[in-house]
């Protein structure tokens, strides 16, 4: 298992803290890279991805642009972009809600609950990826990042 010292090519850090940040956002390059190679295929981004899900799981009820940068793993300011690229791809639908025509809703369409489907195997691709942990070494870890987060 290769360190992050080596893996970067830096013999020291200023302080455990430093190389604890440092490793972070490695790691979530490392991880972000992996997602991106199987979404790739899909011709999807790994926003896009997150923004069906959240919608899945909001089916079949419709959810509000503001839920939806509420949910995403990355806060983006132009949800409503992304949004838009999925109508595009006829992945979601958008109406105007009757009871108040300033709100917007978005809902999953049956396309993109079947492309999200065809790449629900991406979960267990990550059983892989993770392969070196123990459930109990995976939960302490999620635990430390929550406590990290305040």
């Amino acid at each position: 298992m290769p360190k992050l010292e080596e893996e970067i090519n830096q013999k020291k850090f200023k302080n455990e803290h430093q190389k604890l940040a440092v490793n972070i956002l490695y790691t979530h390059g490392w991880l972000f890279s992996k997602y991106l190679k199987l979404l790739k295929k899909h011709s999807l981004t790994l926003s896009q991805y997150n923004v069906l899900r959240i919608l899945r799981g909001q089916h079949p009820k419709a959810s509000t642009i503001s839920l939806l940068k509420e949910r995403m793993l990355d806060k983006t300011p132009d949800a409503s972009r992304l949004v838009d690229r999925l109508i595009e791809k006829k992945l979601v639908k958008r109406n105007t809600c009757s009871a108040d025509r300033r709100r917007v809703d978005v809902s999953i369409s049956q396309q993109g609950l079947r492309a999200l489907s065809k790449l629900d195997f991406i979960d267990d691709e990550f059983k892989v990826v993770f392969k070196n942990l123990k459930q109990k070494e995976a939960k302490g870890i999620n635990s430390l990042l929550d406590k990290l987060r305040g």
